[in-house]
């Protein structure tokens, strides 16, 4: 009996957003499109600030690239999207450095984020790029790490912005292509940076994995 009643009310939820869904017209994404550019440089400057802001927080990126992509377009959508990604990860960075190790332990935990901080021991650009192009990584944790460690803010914001650069792209594209009116020009460099996205992923799991396989083979 209980399980018939949780199915029943399943049942009725689905029914009633199929009955709101059909009542409430949603836009496509060439009329919000339309709607973003009727509001003019606010639409840019208010997701500026929005991203920014709130990427700060351990939010995923991806659906704000996404949306800017719908809203601002491929060219002007990618410079919003990576201008507001450096902004955010410099505060992160900042706000990591100054309240200490205590206001970021909860995150200092996971996984991926004891990777970021065996990666930063050797520091440099070049680190900060290879951890940027792998999407596993989180964004915000990551920032934090670096704050807490010993890496210089310019290579910290320069490698940031190269590393974030082709994911960034690959999905302010496609939320560009929703609207059906990306020239199949961006479309071929969507592609590309995508394709550069996965290649320098794999070669910074290979580059991690190496130094394993070389201790152990050294035990």
């Amino acid at each position: 009996m209980p399980g018939r009643r949780a199915l029943l009310i399943l049942l009725a939820a689905v029914l009633a957003l199929v009955v709101i869904g059909s009542l409430i017209p949603v836009p496509n994404p060439v009329q919000v499109r339309t709607w973003a550019e009727g509001l003019g440089w606010a639409t840019p400057v208010v997701f500026l600030v929005g991203y920014a802001l709130l990427t700060v927080a351990p939010i995923p990126r991806t659906v704000f690239n996404l949306s800017a992509g719908l809203l601002l377009g491929g060219a002007a959508g990618l410079a919003v999207a990576m201008v507001a990604t450096v902004i955010a990860s410099g505060l992160a960075f900042w706000l990591a450095r100054g309240l200490g190790r205590r206001w970021v332990e909860r995150h200092m935990e996971r996984g991926a984020v004891r990777a970021v901080n065996a990666r930063l021991a050797g520091g440099g650009l070049g680190a900060i790029v290879s951890l940027r192009l792998v999407p596993m990584i989180p964004f915000a944790p990551m920032n934090y790490c670096c704050g807490l460690a010993a890496v210089e803010v310019r290579p910290f914001l320069l490698g940031t912005f190269l590393g974030s650069l082709p994911g960034t792209a690959a999905a302010v594209f496609l939320g560009d292509a929703l609207t059906g009116t990306t020239p199949p020009a961006l479309l071929v460099v969507y592609g590309a940076l995508a394709v550069v996205g996965a290649i320098g992923f794999v070669v910074v799991m290979r580059r991690t994995r190496q130094p394993a396989g070389a201790e152990n083979a050294a035990a």
